[in-house]
């Protein structure tokens, strides 16, 4: 379903705390010292749910989360300025957070995922995802934000192309025209592959009831 103010808390503890894409690094840093990284973080979902929409998909097994990911316009994104790819491209939206539970993955969850983002952005009119990518993954992040950059070969595995090569930190993107003939039935696949899964890409509610 829709991330929201209501369901924020259903994410994992590190990445609800983590806000490695939502502030510029020096700021990140700021809000880390002073233990004001999950206050920034409900803070971003807000603005960017009342700036512009959906910001996000999580998806379910039963009651269990299992899989989630963000993503918002380049100019939501501070961190996105930090890569030497950068800029991304004006008409596409940046996948930033993605995580699935290591016992679920492997499995096509994943991709299920960007899936689901493919359908929700095309709907609303986006032309590409964008993303930047850990081409070396292996090897350690020297600011620390190794586990928030999705590897390269996985988006490239999902369809994504490079626009900008590095040696470690390229930019991807996925045209959404590409997307449309991907299965459209996203819940049923789902549900094939975890069971009891629900995911949604209804508009979510903007805030608390």
């Amino acid at each position: 379903m829709g991330v929201t103010l209501d369901n924020l808390e259903h994410l994992p503890k590190s990445c609800r705390r983590c806000v490695y894409w939502e502030l510029a690094p020096h700021m990140k840093a700021q809000a880390e010292e002073y233990g004001a990284t999950e206050v920034e973080k409900e803070a971003w979902v807000s603005s960017v749910l009342l700036e512009w929409g959906s910001c996000g998909r999580i998806v379910y097994s039963d009651t269990l989360p299992v899989g989630f990911v963000l993503y918002a316009p380049p100019n939501a994104v501070p961190r996105s300025l930090a890569f030497p790819t950068s800029p991304p491209g004006p008409d596409a939206v940046l996948l930033t957070a993605f995580q699935v539970l290591p016992e679920f993955q492997g499995g096509g969850l994943g991709r299920m995922l960007v899936q689901a983002v493919a359908k929700d952005l095309t709907k609303r009119g986006v032309r590409a995802i964008e993303a930047f990518g850990d081409a070396k993954p292996d090897e350690t992040d020297p600011d620390g934000g190794h586990s928030c950059v999705l590897p390269a070969a996985f988006l490239q595995s999902v369809g994504f192309k490079t626009v900008r090569p590095h040696p470690r930190w390229p930019r991807l993107r996925l045209e959404l025209r590409s997307a449309i003939s991907w299965k459209e039935d996203v819940e049923a696949a789902l549900e094939r592959l975890l069971g009891q899964v629900s995911i949604t890409t209804a508009e979510p509610s903007l805030g608390r009831a």
